[in-house]
């Protein structure tokens, strides 16, 4: 009988711990993954049990939730000018999130451990749980007028504007774009049907161009060669003589580098303000040459190529391109060859100059507050690099303000504002026109805004980096009026 027993007993106590094993695996070793299961209808339906917290620019709400009342997905995301702001805010659909949604989503939704108060408080007091607002940093005005006059293009293209003495983002825009409501809703067939639409389309409407595509920079890349040349001998100057032949030898090639449509430059030696108002190429093809890979390169760094960054979405990588010979360095050093830059590198270089050289972190979140109002996080602006020294930033400054004045770039001029700013003209690798690039800051005295454009495949058919001049410095115009209330 007590054999019996022993043999019960040591069979229950088995079972128990074999009971406990399967527990405490199912609870620790494999919770991450039932709850990431697509199958887990409990994390469906709490996606939507949640008011998750309201994404706001410049006092305007621009991301909410709505109570339904019905009790199986009690709150539906909204998107006011859904289409004005999709690569800002994302998407919040039944089983991902992007670009907003998704980088602050713990804080949206109050799960984050920042919120631990506050959940407790509420709890105590009886009150649902609800998620923190996260307020950025965008200018409506300006993010408006982007949107309207990059539209107005009927290319596809980005734009980032900066504030060039915080490193704050003014406005980011991409086109084309799409509705993050028809992404953000509980029918997860109509939801992964429409995704699976625009993720098919060519024209790419889901792709922030601004952070998440490079491309070569063309012209506006020579304000960088300048500063190479500007920081290489202290004694150079607006005034300096440089080289400006009708064609620059490549060298160990039978081929040589011509100004855009074959024209001259000058009388062949020309003033560096010159070259940069007439965006000559032989003179900065020359330059970068004579000043070699690696300092070239080293100045890209300096204004912020190479370090990893996110606004807090991820920001694909520029890149100069890797080492090759001095025929390279001349077409990298124009903005051409594997020379690779986002719309947001190339504002951040316009913001640095902007901002007496020290080019700040760029970043998109201004501030989280809880369900209450109360401040829990608020942005610390941040100095990124020293890109240029003051001496050199002020000369880049007055060469800009001559390409706006007297050279290529006419038509982004504000009355009553100095502006400053290099155009540039992208030849692409797939036989289609070239992209429209500028780049500027304003006022060019005290500066408060600094931006990059985009127009891809914008290049009109006119004279010397014209395209750039026609097609994009308009469109920088409108966001320049937007911020400075011109």
């Amino acid at each position: 009988m007590n054999r019996t027993l022993k043999r019960a007993a040591v069979a229950c106590l088995a079972m128990f711990a074999l009971l406990m094993v399967n527990v405490n695996i199912i609870q620790a070793v494999r919770a991450e993954n039932l709850q990431s299961d697509s199958r887990n209808q409990r994390n469906f339906f709490e996606r939507y049990a949640i008011e998750r917290g309201r994404i706001t620019a410049g006092g305007k709400v621009i991301a909410q939730s709505v109570d339904t009342g019905n009790k199986e997905f009690r709150f539906i995301r909204k998107y006011p000018d859904a289409k004005l702001y999709a690569h800002v805010t994302g998407f919040f659909s039944p089983e991902s999130a992007d670009a907003i949604e998704a980088t602050e989503n713990k804080l949206l939704d109050g799960s984050s451990a920042d919120l631990l108060l506050r959940r407790s408080i509420d709890l105590f007091t009886g009150e649902p749980t609800r998620g923190a607002n996260v307020d950025l940093t965008i200018n409506p005005k300006a993010q408006k007028a982007a949107y309207d006059a990059l539209r107005q293009s009927g290319k596809r293209g980005a734009l980032v504007a900066l504030d060039p003495k915080t490193g704050g983002i003014l406005a980011m825009v991409s086109l084309p774009t799409y509705d993050p409501t028809e992404l953000s809703g509980t029918n997860k067939g109509k939801v992964f049907s429409r995704y699976d639409e625009l993720a098919k389309d060519k024209d790419q409407p889901l792709l922030n161009r601004a952070i998440g595509q490079t491309y070569a920079p063309g012209s506006t890349f020579k304000v960088v060669t300048a500063a190479a040349f500007l920081e290489d001998d202290s004694s150079r100057g607006p005034d300096t003589t440089v080289e400006a032949p009708q064609r620059l030898p490549l060298p160990n090639t039978n081929i040589s580098l011509p100004n855009y449509g074959g024209a001259a430059c000058g009388s062949g030696q020309v003033t560096l303000v010159y070259a940069l108002e007439k965006s000559c190429n032989t003179p900065f093809g020359s330059i970068g040459m004579e000043l070699g890979y690696d300092k070239m390169k080293e100045q890209t760094e300096k204004f912020g190529m190479g370090e990893p960054i996110a606004v807090p979405m991820p920001v694909a990588q520029s890149d100069f391109g890797k080492k090759e010979d001095q025929a390279a360095v001349a077409m990298a050093s124009i903005g051409q060859r594997s020379n690779r830059m986002t719309p947001l590198q190339m504002a951040m270089i316009a913001a640095g100059i902007a901002n007496d050289g020290t080019v700040m972190k760029p970043y998109l979140v201004n501030k989280i507050t809880d369900s209450k109002g109360d401040e829990l996080d608020a942005a610390d602006p941040q100095e990124l690099t020293t890109a240029v020294s003051s001496g050199t930033a002020g000369k880049l400054r007055d060469m800009m303000v001559s390409v706006v004045s007297n050279g290529t770039a006419n038509l982004a001029q504000v009355p009553g504002v100095q502006v400053a700013g290099k155009t540039g003209t992208a030849e692409t690798s797939d036989g289609k026109p070239p992209h429209a690039w500028f780049i500027s800051f304003a006022p060019a005295e005290d500066p408060k805004v600094a931006l990059a454009v985009i127009v891809e495949s914008g290049a009109a058919s006119v004279g010397a980096e014209a395209t750039g001049g026609h097609t994009a410095a308009p469109i920088a115009k409108a966001v320049l009026e937007a911020v400075l209330n011109k």
